[in-house]
């Protein structure tokens, strides 16, 4: 009981202001600092280094002791390969991505005339099979064309916002590319940016303090790594799984569907779940019989993934019960978007590691003493 309370009070606050914390930084552009927003935004593309540099670093790491060179020439061989792959995608995969989702506004009439016109048949059939009431007929009709001419707005409003989004686009796109090029200075001379936050911790705190800082950050490094880099090598399999399948079914929309199952793979859980939804629609529209071959298809390959793949890949270095993984996302998400609800996992895992290291030193020194 000593024990609990200690963790308790000495760590729930910590974790509490941590989280309002980083939720004030990360909303300062909607809020009244806009002084704060201008850092950010001018920060963005050194936050965009530190993370490129950080998911580039493995590769980097494999390069040099699969083939004992040194720092420059591996960094250079990264960098050609990362290089290589982006333009790989902008030759081969954006132009039909591009293409399907041109085919999918020009032909958005026609397809939802034709998902309409294929419901209708079906109620039809339905009525005639068991008598429905012309009240509840009526009814499915009214709702299915809502839900039609609501999807057509949707789309709709989301060409009117192109123009915006792009000039969106092509502001991050450039910070991007500064960040892309800073982080192969900070690959280039990571050693020493590792010694001056190793001098920096070492000045600030005690020794004692300063062996548990560098065992959480190297404990930290170890967890956010492998489920990074893990999970990305994931989804990226699953992404070509489902493509191939989908175009052994002659599904419509494949590559732009196997895109979308691969990103939302990398958020555990609720991420399949994500992806099936815009995956069934797609189908949906063009191929309404097709829509529901591709959604079982699609839940019998996040099976496989669940089950096999995903721990055979990311083992189990998380180490988070199902529970802890849905609050983790639950809360991510909700605080943070997206990136908090990939993110969150690995953090629950640290709070998790961080928080039984307590218990365990607390309750030695009790035995101690």
């Amino acid at each position: 009981m000593k024990i609990f309370k200690k963790f308790h009070f000495n760590l729930i606050p910590i974790i509490l202001i941590s989280i309002l914390m980083l939720k004030l930084i990360l909303s300062w552009e909607s809020s009244l600092i806009p002084f704060g927003s201008k850092i950010l935004s001018m920060l963005s593309p050194f936050f965009w280094a530190l993370g490129l540099a950080y998911f580039f670093n493995p590769l980097m790491k494999l390069i040099e002791r699969r083939f004992n060179i040194r720092r420059v020439p591996s960094l250079i061989i990264t960098y050609i390969i990362v290089i290589g792959v982006i333009a790989l995608g902008v030759v081969i995969i954006f132009p039909t991505v591009f293409n399907s989702l041109g085919d999918l506004f020009r032909n958005l009439p026609e397809y939802a005339e034709n998902t309409q016109a294929w419901l209708t048949d079906k109620i039809n059939e339905f009525n005639k099979d068991y008598y429905l009431n012309p009240l509840i007929v009526d009814r499915l009709e009214e709702t299915l064309t809502k839900s039609l001419n609501d999807i057509n707005v949707f789309i709709n409003s989301l060409l009117s916002s192109l123009f915006s989004s792009t000039i969106k686009f092509t502001t991050s796109f450039f910070k991007f590319i500064f960040g892309f090029i800073i982080s192969i200075y900070i690959l280039k001379d990571k050693e020493k940016l590792l010694n001056i936050s190793k001098r920096i911790i070492c000045r600030l705190f005690p020794k004692p303090k300063q062996d548990e800082i560098l065992e959480f950050l190297g404990e930290a490094n170890s967890v956010f790594s492998e489920f990074i880099i893990g999970k990305s090598i994931d989804s990226f399999i699953i992404g070509v799984l489902c493509y191939i399948g989908l175009l052994l079914i002659h599904a419509p929309f494949a590559l732009l569907i196997s895109i979308i199952v691969g990103v939302t793979n990398m958020i555990p859980y609720f991420g399949p779940f994500i992806g099936m939804i815009p995956a069934f629609i797609l189908t949906f529209l063009a191929d309404p019989m097709k829509a529901f071959i591709v959604l079982l298809f699609i839940f019998l390959l996040q099976q496989f993934d669940g089950f096999y793949l995903g721990p055979k890949i990311l083992s189990e270095k998380v180490g988070l019960s199902p529970l802890l993984v849905i609050l983790a996302i639950t809360i991510g998400g909700g605080l943070f978007g997206v990136l908090g609800m990939f993110l969150s996992v690995p953090i629950m895992a640290l709070i998790k590691t961080y928080s039984l290291h307590i218990i365990n030193n607390t309750s030695n020194k009790e035995k101690e003493q």
